[in-house]
């Protein structure tokens, strides 16, 4: 049975930082996509940073320079570096996992539940 459980969610005030993690059991890495999404009260879900089993990164515009995604496959966890946030960045955050695509959330096979990222001003 896959599981993502994600940690490190909180709340902070602007300008400061967070690392979100999120161990995946059940599966490995290979042939996968990991994604971090974030849904707003009231809002769609949307994608905030994808990473390939190959490594290469994408980042919605938003938190460019600001945020890092890595993965550490021997560990199967999948980590999300937050810098300088904002209260814009006020959100649930989801790991995802997917064969095929992280780009939408309608290709996700695997979510994690959630956690929660307050940021204050």
């Amino acid at each position: 049975q896959v599981e993502l459980v994600e940690s490190g969610g909180g709340s902070v005030q602007a300008g400061e930082s967070l690392r979100l993690s999120c161990t995946a059991s059940g599966y490995t890495f290979d042939n996968y996509c990991m994604a971090w999404f974030r849904q707003a009260p009231g809002q769609e879900r949307d994608g905030v940073a994808t990473i390939n089993s190959d490594g290469r990164t994408t980042y919605t515009d938003s938190v460019k320079g600001r945020f890092t995604i890595s993965q550490d496959n021997a560990k199967n966890t999948l980590v999300l570096e937050m810098n300088s946030l904002k209260p814009e960045d006020t959100a649930s955050y989801y790991c995802a996992a997917s064969s095929t695509s992280c780009l939408r959330p309608a290709a996700i096979k695997y979510w994690g539940k959630g956690i929660l990222v307050t940021i204050s001003s």
